[in-house]
């Protein structure tokens, strides 16, 4: 490993950039912070750039594991002590690998639903957190694919990437305009499941099996005019207390676990 001692080391520089959006999408790339989260996109074929590794954080057996795995073909690999390591780093979780790579580039056009697909939609996310989250629901109740439809934030977010303990990584996801998703899903013969505060139908009476998607809105403002139509079935959720609706991310999870139970029947 080549050693980098300085903050202000270049390389450095251009890692930290990488956390504002507008430098990714300069760059072309995207930073991976966490040793699960570089484990699995090193599985699902993202090949890191460059990686900075401090031995001195390196405690847990993913991080261990990352360190038997480098270097990586074609990437390159720096040891850094603390103090640069904390600059590059973000969050309270340091485990002591992070990694540059090329932003993955992939179309709606590219994904190929399966007969039986259960696909989450979600309109104008704006927080990577919530994004991060809702992979982690949609990966464990086993969905096909996310697609993003006009998403406020950029899907390779160093904090959705953390949020979804690098599932971003391990389940297809997309990112298109709202009128391309719908007219995907019409073309693929989707059951559209669209959850809305003044949906007719109470969540539980919906029908979930089969080639389905489950559309999702921001909490601020809900689902678009789009997803009103005779083949969306709007849905609701009970809401007994004072708010008025749920983080999106619980709402996705209470939605996708119907669905697991329906299809598990």
């Amino acid at each position: 490993m080549t050693p980098i001692t300085s903050p202000q080391n270049s390389r450095v520089k251009d890692a930290v950039r990488l956390r504002d959006r507008r430098h990714r999408r300069k760059q072309g790339r995207i930073i991976i912070d966490g040793a699960r989260e570089l484990l699995r996109a090193i599985a699902s074929g993202v090949e890191p750039v460059e990686t900075f590794v401090c031995p001195a954080l390196c405690h847990s057996a993913e991080s261990k594991n990352l360190l038997e795995m480098l270097p990586r073909p074609g990437g390159e690999v720096f040891e850094v002590g603390e103090a640069v390591f904390d600059k590059l780093s973000f969050g309270d979780r340091a485990e002591g690998v992070l990694a540059v790579a090329a932003a993955p580039q992939k179309t709606l056009d590219s994904l190929m639903p399966a007969e039986n697909a259960l696909i989450a939609v979600l309109e104008a996310v704006e927080k990577p957190g919530n994004l991060g989250a809702v992979l982690r629901s949609a990966d464990a109740a086993g969905l096909s694919a996310l697609i993003a439809a006009d998403p406020r934030t950029d899907l390779y977010n160093p904090n959705a990437i953390r949020a979804s303990l690098g599932t971003i990584f391990t389940m297809p996801v997309r990112e298109a305009t709202g009128g391309e998703t719908l007219a995907w899903l019409r073309r693929y013969g989707f059951r559209i499941v669209a959850a809305r505060v003044d949906g007719s139908v109470p969540y539980t009476e919906a029908d979930y099996r089969g080639r389905t998607a489950v559309v999702l809105g921001s909490e601020a403002e809900g689902l678009s005019a789009l997803w009103r139509g005779g083949d969306i079935r709007a849905v609701r959720l009970p809401m007994l207390g004072a708010a008025d609706s749920l983080n999106v991310s619980a709402a996705a999870a209470v939605l996708f676990y119907e669905a697991l139970r329906q299809r598990s029947a």
